[in-house]
């Protein structure tokens, strides 16, 4: 009897095989294990909204309640200045201007007590460079100035403006929208009137800053925004939600970057391959097939997870052309304000047409460009919006 020798097209099928091997990592990697340890990352396509997402939602919001809380007894806590120190302080022309702009809502979390709390105790962290250099404005845009207790009490600490009250009363005939964007501009304008700084960062009341955005904003501004594709910006977005921020976007960076860890991962990932099946050669198929690999577990797990390890440094920030929504953060230079402000008195805005869409327009009709940093620089806590009513709201 002839011995049995193992038939042309069963080889492919060995252990031993690439071709086999590489069936079996992507199974056990997207099959089995990052099914099992992304199921509770928020923005990860492996997330299990149905186990995870009402109780991450409760949690959150409670979580909230809490810092409301906290930063109410921070302020509480905290010694009022006396008002030749206030001014002292709105005499010097800062560098950047922080405008909160705040309106009454869910009080209970405390929304713009959490916001100027972490911006002063992290002025305070920073030292007397920081405290030289940046100021925080307050801009009151409720209806009834006084009913906003919260930012009564922070008129104690820093400098605030009204934007209704005894001379400027509430049109409403206004729609929402429109009524929004003409707030925005009325604390954009107030904010270089008042102090006439370089920069202004125009923050919404529910964008809490992250701990390093000092270090940052400085590295940005004294080394990026120096060059000159940068300087002229119309503004500098902060902040862009993580459910946006994935590679499969229309989007050309992120394809490019996409392709880019594609190509390094794939072609080390390969080398290592290579070498530990003792292969004299690396082929293309091998450094194709780990480049896919890599493409697609870093858009599964999310691209927000890798976003958050340029963090380790302010000169691993990346600044990218930027997209549409939205503005809880906005950084302008003093000219590009003066140009915003023009630019936004044109428009009219409505549903569907927000003022953050307005801004985003600007750039095709007035031929203007506009950047985001990512990671973000703030974190967006407000899940309770002041232009739609959710009484149960979620984190996506």
């Amino acid at each position: 009897m002839l011995p049995w020798r193992p038939q042309p097209w069963a080889r492919p099928c060995r252990w031993s095989s690439p071709l086999v091997q590489s069936l079996a990592l992507t199974a056990i990697t997207f099959g089995v294990l990052a099914p099992l340890t992304c199921q509770q990352l928020l923005h990860s396509y492996f997330f299990v909204r149905p186990w995870y997402l009402n109780p991450m939602s409760q949690e959150f919001l409670k979580q909230n309640q809490e810092d409301g809380l906290s930063a109410l007894r921070y302020f509480e806590s905290l010694q009022a200045p006396n008002s030749s120190e206030k001014m002292t302080s709105t005499a010097n022309q800062p560098w950047v201007l922080i405008t909160i702009i705040t309106v009454q809502r869910r009080p209970e979390f405390h929304y713009v007590l959490q916001v100027a709390s972490r911006f002063h105790r992290l002025l305070q962290d920073c030292g007397p460079s920081c405290q030289q250099h940046y100021r925080i404005l307050l801009c009151n845009v409720e209806a009834d100035p006084s009913s906003h207790w919260d930012a009564k009490l922070l008129s104690k600490f820093f400098a605030v403006v009204d934007r209704y009250g005894d001379h400027h009363h509430l049109d409403f005939s206004l729609n929402q929208f429109e009524k929004e964007k003409r707030d925005y501009t009325y604390c954009l304008e107030k904010s270089l009137e008042a102090y006439n700084p370089q920069y202004v960062l125009l923050v919404e009341d529910d964008a809490v800053p992250e701990e390093e955005i000092f270090p940052v904003l400085q590295h940005l501004l004294q080394m990026r925004f120096s060059k000159p594709h940068l300087q002229d910006a119309l503004y500098v977005k902060l902040y862009h939600p993580e459910r946006l921020q994935r590679y499969i976007n229309p989007e050309p960076m992120r394809i490019l970057e996409w392709l880019g860890i594609g190509m390094f991962w794939g072609s080390l990932l390969g080398s290592v391959y290579a070498w530990a099946s003792n292969r004299s050669a690396l082929s293309w198929s091998i450094v194709g097939f780990f480049a896919l690999y890599s493409m697609l577990l870093v858009e599964l797990v999310g691209r927000h997870y890798l976003l958050e390890l340029r963090r380790l440094a302010p000169p691993l920030y990346n600044v990218v052309p930027v997209t549409e929504c939205c503005t809880p953060a906005m950084l302008f230079s003093a000219p590009s304000a003066h140009r915003v402000l023009g630019y936004l008195k044109e428009l009219r805005c409505r549903p569907g047409f927000a003022k953050d869409i307005a801004l985003y327009s600007l750039l095709r009709t007035k031929g203007e460009r506009a950047f985001v940093v990512e990671p973000n620089l703030v974190r967006h806590v407000g899940l309770f919006s002041s232009l739609r009513f959710n009484e149960h709201p979620k984190l996506l």
